[in-house]
């Protein structure tokens, strides 16, 4: 296979790119021919080129992924919990795969001798009716097959979590914690190994069925669609995937897809305990969800690197990888202030917005939440952190998107090409059985 590497850099800068990765990984030439294509290299694109070159290893494959590095956007910003399943309706597709995944992560570190600790979490109720939402969490965890659930009354919650105040608990002695970017580079790494090829810098802008062979190359149409990129470069290939997480939505147009659903970008601004002040939290510290928001709401969460996270909230990002408050992007904006799913939302939650909004930007408000839990937690306890962006799957009715979406478009592409265009959270967790569902749809709609 002749895999085009437009690639200046030095051997060292290499293996810092790709993290130790093989050095065959990046093959030089003119053009690249493949039989397939993965466009995405964050933690879903690359766990469904691990488990698609597993199974048929005798296909060439390469990934595709639009930064210099691997797993940069969500698979690097996010909170590095291992999920155990237990907030999803039984019998769901999205329960299923978060348990399954956490099960397979759990041997995977321990195979690879990636880090990670098992470090509980309590779901903690301070106020009266909190109680009744625990308890049918704690039912459908059991209907879910999580592991070792238990409730714990308050002076169990204070063994647990001296500094914590609760009513009640319920404790997930599964839920973990790990790097999960170091895990997406294992994926890479293992892809590489079985013989695939990874292309960094390569931004997807177009595919297109080609008429005629790649310069250089006597394949003829066996490699019939094109993958441009935005600097003029083309990968040819059988078929393709993508996984293109904050832009899956703009990626699945440019084969004749639907707008809809549409990824609208939604920015969580982390707060950092001050190291002196560890000792506050031992373990994860979640809230009980509530049914009338659409997001989880503020959570302690230990890192695999000593430091301890504090949030996150949830605010519309005003650019798809916006990680700063004021970042800005008018196209990003535009899309996103026009789609009557966002403005649908917006009407339905617009108290929870504005007072998200403003935990984003006053600290203390921020830290008034935290205190319903740990009330010695302090302002002064505290500095700002990392923020991370959600790709969060939108219908045109304001409903978030929960399941996942594949498609493939219009005409004669259509059958060659496999959208992601959304995949259950939490993707992390659930990446390597969501590579398995994946690579099962990619079989059936390919004939591999």
């Amino acid at each position: 296979m002749v895999v085009s590497a437009l690639f200046a850099c030095a051997a060292s800068r290499l293996a810092r790119t790709f993290n130790g990765f093989p050095a065959d990984c990046l093959v030089r030439g003119k053009h690249s021919s493949c039989d397939v294509a993965i466009v995405g290299g964050g933690i879903v694109g690359l766990a469904s080129a691990r488990e698609l070159i597993h199974r048929h290893p005798k296909l060439s494959y390469i990934l595709l992924e639009k930064e210099k590095e691997l797993a940069f956007h969500q698979s690097g910003h996010n909170s590095g919990v291992i999920h155990s399943g237990i907030y999803y309706t039984p019998g769901s597709l999205k329960a299923k795969l978060c348990v399954r995944g956490a099960e397979l992560s759990y041997a995977y570190c321990q195979e690879k001798g990636i880090p990670y600790k098992r470090c509980g979490k309590l779901i903690v109720a301070v106020e009266q009716e909190e109680i009744s939402r625990l308890k049918a969490l704690y039912k459908r965890g059991l209907q879910n097959n999580v592991r070792d659930l238990k409730l714990i009354a308050a002076k169990e919650i204070q063994e647990r979590e001296p500094y914590c105040r609760g009513l009640l608990a319920l404790d997930s002695p599964n839920t973990g914690i790990v790097d999960w970017r170091e895990v997406a580079l294992s994926y890479g790494k293992d892809f590489c190994e079985m013989g695939g090829t990874i292309k960094t810098q390569f931004e997807a802008t177009d595919f297109q069925l080609t008429k005629e062979s790649p310069e250089g190359s006597t394949d003829g149409l066996k490699y019939p669609i094109a993958i441009k990129s935005s600097k003029g470069s083309a990968i040819h290939c059988s078929y393709v995937v993508t996984c293109g997480g904050l832009y899956s939505d703009r990626l699945s147009q440019k084969s004749g897809c639907s707008s809809e659903p549409r990824i609208v970008p939604f920015r969580g601004d982390y707060l950092v305990l001050k190291p002196e002040k560890h000792y506050l939290v031992k373990g994860n510290i979640y809230p009980v969800p509530d049914p009338k928001f659409p997001f989880l709401g503020v959570h302690f969460t230990p890192r695999m690197d000593g430091s301890v996270w504090l949030g996150p909230n949830a605010v519309l990002a005003f650019k798809r990888e916006g990680y700063n408050v004021f970042d800005f992007d008018p196209h990003d904006f535009a899309d996103a202030m026009s789609y009557s799913g966002v403005q649908k939302l917006i009407l339905k939650n617009i108290a929870f917005g504005l007072n998200e909004m403003y935990r984003g930007v006053v600290m203390g408000a921020q830290v008034k939440q935290l205190q319903r839990y740990i009330p010695a937690l302090t302002v002064n306890d505290v500095t700002r952190g990392p923020s991370g962006v959600r790709a969060q799957a939108l219908d045109k009715d304001g409903n978030l998107v929960d399941d996942f979406v594949f498609d493939g478009g219009s005409g004669a592409i259509g059958s060659r090409v496999l959208h992601v265009r959304n995949a259950p959270s939490p993707a992390a967790t659930s990446s390597l059985a969501i590579g398995e569902i994946i690579a099962d749809e990619a079989e059936k709609k390919f004939k591999l």
